[in-house]
């Protein structure tokens, strides 16, 4: 592979400690100028014609501008990239592009980082039959540690160092990855220099949305205000607990389990506090976080396209996209391209059809199994409520310590199951053979989503739209294995929505969060201990360095992250009004986290062109329609 399709060099030769004392040798590619122009023509890479102005994309920055008031969120970022009118690279026309005199700087990092990739990625070492292809492959094999493109060079930079001389890591930590730099604008042209459209479309993507949280959060935190402020003029929680030591209630389970009837005041302190979550102003908020969803959405798709315009990538998909190596290397069939009229693998529609279906079932399967999780809360909550209504001390408490213990229950189960289900998943879209990466990403993303859909809010929607329901009445109750069915709380269900709301989406924001800063940390230490060079004296080279950084796991996770946020915020927002703004105060870490990892704690990744979100938009846009309907259902 080395000797046939790139110049290869030997650059390092160091003998490491670990558990086996072996040698780790390093070989660094590059690729001749022959080779180059080749395949950025079979690539069909975009080549410069000739440089036009930046142009502000940032409607606020735009607003600033007009209104002549100085903007404390812009800041010059130095060596920002100049932008040019391309078109598709052309061997015989490359007398007409804009620099072809110096070779050794008219393709981009990222460019010949992509030309590297995609030649090791189709490169046969074996047979193709059993797709022994491709350096993916060999790294899952141990037949090689890991391969990667180097960063520019270390992140950090002297304190007085002339930003002129700065590389472009040194650049995005300064500008980008520190903390400090949580209200500023992201330089997304560096990012996308530097790391390619695909994780750029993603920052954009994830800087929008944050910007847009801050009027929902700004209306919510003032909804809930409002309920703090008129809580004590509310007549029916006052009702309760003036006159509620006059009436008896029903026990909520029966007199042969030792339950006794109670006194309604005994939740004067509850119906109170549910009042902060179920009062006119919410019925407000939650139309306007309706309108909000459905105009963030109309907003992001022009705000995409003008991106993806201003950086030249609109037509990505259509033109440059080729067929995966993986799928290349297991198709049986061989036929025209009617496009191309170029001969292409090819695999049976019929039999992808059929595996799909198989898939489904699997799908099946596994919703069947979370749904047998829920009725298994349920019974938790049953049973816990039971064994504290008993007690004389905590009657008042009985619905918020069974509710707030089964919805901890139920996010450690719906994190246990989420990560055994994207393994799945992963391996069934392998087994259904899909042309290019982007059909296989979109496939892979509509499972895992299909999943965690069912998988997060399962129980929110139970709370919301069927407890309570179908409990019957005094003298016969409906009964599930012998327990009468939960119904809500005497102050309502609105309260146990908010509470299952807060505690599985801040839980599960405050796990990521802990991942996200804690497991990278811990595995470059683990890394770096098992690589642990014999010549401490020694620097280490660039690749060195760099080896001992943690691989670099993709954005699907991070996309999954905001989605299913993006759900709590509007789907059941009628019940928390201030979901927002915690989602607000989440990606403003969020970002910074992410940024900081892919700059000082991971490999470079190979940079990947993308022209939108991709499948992710289709989702958001469907969760937007629940949500008006939910928000609809949930005050009615």
């Amino acid at each position: 592979m080395e000797e046939e399709v790139l110049t290869a060099k030997s650059e390092s030769s160091r003998k490491s400690v670990n558990e086996r004392a072996t040698s780790i040798h390093f070989i660094k590619l590059s690729v001749p100028w022959h080779l180059l122009i080749h395949y950025a023509e079979e690539l069909s890479m975009r080549a410069p014609l000739q440089a036009h102005p930046n142009l502000d994309t940032n409607w606020s920055e735009k607003l600033f501008k007009s209104l002549k008031i100085p903007n404390f969120l812009y800041e010059s970022v130095p060596n920002r990239p100049l932008t040019y009118y391309t078109c598709p690279f052309k061997k015989s026309k490359i007398n007409r592009f804009l620099g072809h005199e110096n070779q050794d700087e008219y393709f981009s990092d990222t460019q010949r980082i992509r030309i590297i990739y995609e030649i090791l990625k189709n490169t046969v070492y074996g047979k193709r039959k059993k797709a022994q292809i491709g350096i993916d492959r060999l790294v899952d094999e141990r037949v090689f540690a890991a391969a990667f493109p180097l960063h520019d060079g270390p992140y950090q930079s002297d304190k007085f160092c002339d930003t002129s001389k700065m590389n472009k890591r040194q650049i995005l930590y300064t500008y980008w990855a520190k903390w400090s730099k949580w209200y500023k604008y992201q330089p997304l042209d560096h990012i996308r220099e530097y790391f390619g459209e695909q994780i750029a479309m993603y920052f954009a993507w994830l800087g929008f949305y944050t910007a847009w949280l801050l009027p929902a959060a700004i209306v919510g935190v003032l909804v809930f205000l409002y309920g703090v402020c008129s809580v004590g003029s509310d007549l029916p929680s006052n009702e309760v607990c003036d006159k509620g030591e006059h009436f008896k209630m029903c026990p909520p389970c029966d007199e042969k389990d030792n339950c006794k009837y109670w006194n309604l005041d005994q939740i004067c302190f509850f119906s109170k506090l549910s009042y902060l979550f179920d009062h006119p102003g919410t019925v407000f908020y939650s139309i306007f976080v309706s309108f909000w969803a459905v105009t963030f959405l109309e907003y992001w798709k022009r705000t995409s396209i003008s991106l993806a315009h201003h950086w030249d990538c609109m037509d990505y998909e259509e033109e440059e996209e080729k067929p995966r190596p993986e799928f290349a290397a297991r198709a049986p069939l061989i036929e025209r391209n009617p496009v191309t009229g170029l001969k292409e693998p090819s695999f049976p529609e019929g039999t992808r059809f059929r595996r799909m279906v198989a898939g489904l079932g699997a799908i099946l399967l596994m919703v069947s199994l979370v749904l047998i999780f829920l009725v298994g809360i349920i019974i938790y909550r049953v049973v816990v409520s039971i064994e504290l209504f008993r007690g004389q001390r905590v009657k008042g408490w009985v619905s918020i310590i069974a509710s707030s213990t089964g919805a901890m229950v139920n996010l450690i189960l719906i994190m246990g199951l989420g990560r055994v289900y994207e393994r799945l998943a992963n391996r069934l879209t392998e087994w259904e053979m899909h042309r290019t990466q982007t059909e296989f990403n979109d496939q892979l993303t509509f499972k895992v989503f299909i999943f965690q859909f069912i998988n997060f809010y399962s129980s929110i929607f139970y709370v919301a739209f069927f407890k309570g329901r179908f409990v019957g009445y005094p003298g016969r109750y409906n009964r599930m294995f012998s327990l009468r069915n939960e119904d809500c709380s005497n102050s309502g269900c609105l309260m146990e929505l908010a509470q299952q709301l807060m505690v599985i989406m801040i839980g599960k924001q405050m796990i990521n969060n802990a991942q996200e800063i804690l497991w990278p940390k811990l595995k470059t230490w683990w890394h770096k201990k098992r690589t642990r060079f014999l010549n401490k004296e020694e620097k280490l080279t660039r690749w060195e360095e760099d080896y001992q950084l943690i691989q670099y796991e993709g954005l699907f996770q991070e996309y999954l992250e905001m989605i299913l946020q993006f759900g709590f915020i509007t789907i059941f927002v009628a019940a928390f009004p201030l979901a927002p703004l915690f989602a607000l105060l989440n990606n403003w870490i969020e970002i910074r986290l992410d940024s900081k990892k892919l700059v000082c704690e991971t490999r470079r990744p190979v940079a990947e062109r993308a022209q939108n979100i991709g499948v992710w938009f289709s989702i958001l846009t469907f969760l937007a329609h629940i949500a008006v309907i939910s928000n609809v259902r949930i005050r009615c």
